[in-house]
């Protein structure tokens, strides 16, 4: 009976392809929390699959000069989120370095969520899920949310030409009306800021 959940267990990975993520909450419907972990356990021993962390692992992608791929953060935090995708926001700054405003990738990267608060531990990484309010992640998922965000981590202070100009850049003429349609969730500062990009 466990050889025939494990199949199946590898069948869902195998169907949701490469670099994929996920925790032993995935696959629930498919047997007991004992047999999953155990089914599991198995996959990572035979090196089919990789354990990032307790109870998180991913299907590696492998380059052929490069090896085996470090997993995506993305989807950690969405499996961390939960089979029910709560939804996240990259934050902090993670969203100015996704948007190039820094080349620097942060030691914490800190995702927000509407889920519950989690953190793990990846290596030297740290992946942070953050609860927060309705209003932040009312643009979870779309450009405004990432700008957003990037422009809360870098301070009304920091914010000068030079960052406008790279987001202008960075942003096609669709993200920018995406933007406006999502001036209302913008604190007022980042509103006059999204109005800049649009002339």
């Amino acid at each position: 009976m466990p050889q025939s959940i494990e199949n199946k267990v590898l069948s869902r990975i195998k169907t949701r392809g490469f670099g994929s993520v996920f925790t032993p909450n995935h696959f629930l419907d498919l047997g007991n929390r004992t047999a999953i972990d155990q089914a599991l356990g198995r996959l990572a021993k035979s090196g089919t699959i990789r354990r990032l962390a307790r109870g998180l692992y991913d299907y590696p992608e492998k380059h052929p000069t490069l090896g085996y791929l470090p997993p995506n953060y993305e989807r950690i935090a969405q499996a961390l989120a939960g089979r029910d995708s709560l939804k996240i926001q990259p934050s902090g700054a993670y969203a100015a370095n996704l948007l190039g405003l820094t080349e620097q990738v942060p030691a914490k990267i800190v995702f927000l969520t509407d889920g519950f608060n989690r953190t793990v531990q990846i290596n030297k990484q740290q992946i942070v899920l953050k609860r927060t309010t309705p209003k932040n992640m009312a643009t979870a998922g779309r450009i405004s949310g990432l700008v957003i965000q990037a422009l809360r981590y870098m301070g009304q202070d920091h914010v000068d030409d030079h960052i406008i100009d790279m987001l202008a850049k960075r942003l096609s003429a669709k993200d920018k009306q995406q933007l406006m349609k999502d001036l209302r969730f913008a604190p007022v500062w980042i509103g006059n800021i999204f109005r800049q990009l649009q002339k």
